[in-house]
């Protein structure tokens, strides 16, 4: 017998109150031919049948094509140890610590998860994560706006493109005013974003490595937004923190990044994991919690939420945000994955992931008609012109089993024959051969 929870008295004094005559007026917004048609529901099956109808579904997925798509989410290796740990029950089934001290365990792997994340991007504070990388962004430029209380943002146009998407949804109605600086032929225009700076400026907006993988040093730029006390605020991929400049040597104020390359499964897209860090100074600013460790009456090593500024815990009009989710188990995920390949197995990762790009960009830049857009130093990424609409080839070299890169098209006018490219750990040189003979072929 299904479950009703409401008696007919009860449903007619809740429309009342709303101030409609039924349930069906209810959805008056919706078209009747955006209506469900039926609800026949077809008989259910064994275990057996449905199992069967499942996989059979799900074998209609190209899981097995050799992929060179990047754009902010990128399939790097997994070692075995970080599902082995991370889906023991006591973790996979710890969820958001609301009588947080008696969560100790949960409490002390957010602590570390923090503690990793700040070293890796040389900052001094981090939370317990958002959902990702977008929404980090998104929750850093709100830091920024609390803190200046101005209204203005700077942004590169070499920042992710979906990131900037996503924080023109967050932000329609918050009467926020964008100022976009072009990049420069896939370059971040690091003297334009200077020249928009002013004291209307809340913050400025960057990427490193930016979309089309060139790397850069915005400590000027960071120096320069200082001056007009206007908060810095960076997107960083975590693999590449290892080898670069970190955001806290720049300068940074705010330093974010899309954790899913941390021991994150491509998964379709998602879960993932926001990462959010900044300096001392803007910690009161962030969103979410943040654990501390001190000690109790007797000396013992303890963990308490030492921040926690989200609507579940204080008034809601002061609250920092409403969307700062506490992603425990993909930040568990990353610091598992982190403390699985240590220092020099990061590096490692990060350092064959741009010696496999550089290798894929040298074959096909070899290509007639195929030359490089990414201009100067690039990690694992680059972007291609190539003399024929990217979308067209992308869809023929797909279909055997090979998926060449990102179409530039799809969010940069003029950039149609812009493809960009990914390598990581994964990407063998022997595929690297193969996608270049491939794409050899497809442009004859």
């Amino acid at each position: 017998m299904p479950f009703v929870p409401h008696t007919e008295d009860e449903v007619r004094e809740m429309l009342a109150t709303i101030g409609v005559d039924s349930v069906e007026d209810l959805f008056a917004e919706i078209t009747p031919d955006m209506r469900p048609k039926s609800f026949d529901i077809p008989e259910g099956l064994s275990e057996m049948d449905v199992l069967s109808k499942l996989e059979g579904l799900a074998a209609k997925n190209a899981t097995n094509s050799v992929s060179f798509l990047g754009a902010g989410f990128y399939d790097h290796y997994i070692p075995a140890a970080v599902d082995a740990l991370t889906m023991r029950g006591e973790f996979y089934t710890a969820y958001t610590p609301y009588q947080p001290e008696a969560s100790q365990g949960t409490l002390q792997a957010i602590f570390e998860y923090q503690t990793a994340v700040t070293r890796l991007l040389g900052m001094e504070c981090a939370n317990a994560s958002v959902y990702d990388g977008g929404t980090a962004l998104y929750e850093a430029l709100m830091m920024a706006v609390r803190k200046t209380k101005r209204r203005k943002i700077v942004v590169s146009e070499a920042l992710n493109p979906i990131y900037r998407v996503m924080l023109g949804s967050y932000t329609s109605n918050l009467d926020l005013e964008f100022v976009t600086v072009p990049h420069k032929d896939g370059m971040t225009d690091i003297e334009g974003l200077k020249a928009a700076l002013d004291d209307s400026i809340a913050a400025v907006l960057v990427q490193n490595p930016n979309f089309f993988g060139s790397i850069n040093d915005f400590t000027g730029l960071f120096e320069a937004a200082a001056k007009v006390k206007a908060v810095s605020i960076v997107s960083a991929y975590p693999v590449l923190q290892s080898l670069l400049k970190t955001p806290g040597a720049m300068g940074a104020d705010v330093a974010v990044a899309e954790g899913q390359s941390l021991g994150l499964p491509l998964s379709f897209g998602g879960p993932y994991l926001g990462i959010m860090t900044c300096t001392k100074a803007m910690v009161r600013q962030m969103p979410g919690r943040i654990v501390g460790r001190t000690t109790d009456t007797k000396g013992r090593t303890g963990y308490v939420l030492t921040l926690q500024a989200r609507e579940q815990h204080i008034r809601r009009q002061k609250a920092t945000s409403n969307i700062c989710s506490n992603q425990s188990l993909c930040a568990l995920r990353a610091l598992v994955h982190m403390c699985a390949l240590g220092e020099l197995g990061l590096k490692r990762a990060a350092r064959v992931s741009v010696e496999r790009a550089h290798i894929c960009a040298g074959k096909l830049t070899a290509i007639p008609g195929v030359e490089m857009l990414t201009k100067g130093a690039f990690g694992n990424e680059f972007a291609v012109t190539l003399p024929v609409n990217a979308f067209e080839v992308i869809a023929k070299l797909t279909e055997r089993g090979f998926v060449p890169g990102f179409p530039l098209g799809r969010y940069f006018e003029g950039l149609e024959n812009g493809l960009l490219v990914a390598c990581t750990e994964k990407t063998s040189e022997e595929q690297i051969g193969i996608f270049a003979e491939m794409l050899r072929g497809a442009l004859k």
